[in-house]
């Protein structure tokens, strides 16, 4: 394998928010919690499925034990399952980033904290998986991001070489991992950061509409047709 471009899924290749909360709003209305602005909800999605219930119970000021808490999050991933490609579409950015790098023989791979069977559900259901050499989730490890380990794991399971890899992302947690990682980023703007990506410094920093095939080719340093 010559070149390797990593990506995270919410945010960055799949729009998931509205699918992610409304089912987070589901589990908290079954408690008699009220439910959380979307625009508020949004931002506590890069950790992962648990850590969004948490993050939305402290919107509320609620606290629930540890076993109220494992029983919402089992029920938040069944509901989740069971409609996961129901409004969650991928960025038309990143479906023609993957049609450019693919033509330039750049293998790709998905690095996400999502639970990796949930991932691998979404990209079947928007036929998206057959484009991914490897696809790893935040359970596929024993770490999960920003802990750089679970970038670096990837690209190893995927035969990659850390020095001719790219890593796109949209969070705070994706700009921390790849740091951690050595790896230059492509960051995304549009995505579900809780720090704007345009105060996290990435090598390459993308708008909507942007290019992001030539970014990724861009910080292959040796790529001299990056336009």
């Amino acid at each position: 394998m010559d070149r390797l471009a990593v990506f995270d899924l919410d945010g960055t290749l799949v729009d998931t928010a509205p699918d992610l909360v409304d089912t987070c709003n589901v589990v908290l209305a079954a408690r008699g919690i009220a439910t959380v602005d979307p625009a508020r909800l949004r931002y506590e999605i890069g950790m992962g499925a648990r850590a969004m219930i948490e993050g939305a119970l402290r919107i509320n000021g609620v606290t629930l034990g540890a076993d109220e808490l494992d029983r919402a999050h089992e029920e938040f991933l069944t509901h989740y399952a069971s409609r996961i490609d129901k409004l969650s579409r991928p960025f038309p950015e990143l479906l023609a980033a993957l049609d450019r790098l693919t033509v330039e023989n750049v293998a790709l791979a998905v690095c996400t904290n999502k639970a990796e069977g949930l991932a691998r559900q979404l990209l079947d259901a928007l036929g998206l998986s057959p484009r991914f050499v490897v696809v790893t989730g935040g359970d596929t490890f024993a770490v999960k991001k920003p802990d750089p380990a679970h970038l670096l794991q990837t690209i190893a399971l995927a035969g990659g070489d850390k020095d001719r890899c790219v890593y796109v992302g949209d969070s705070r947690i994706d700009r921390e991992t790849a740091a951690a990682a050595g790896i230059p980023m492509v960051g995304l703007t549009y995505g579900y950061s809780d720090v704007p990506m345009t105060e996290l410094a990435p090598e390459r920093l993308l708008a909507p509409g942007e290019d992001v095939g030539a970014a990724i080719l861009s910080l292959f340093v040796d790529e001299v047709s990056a336009a």
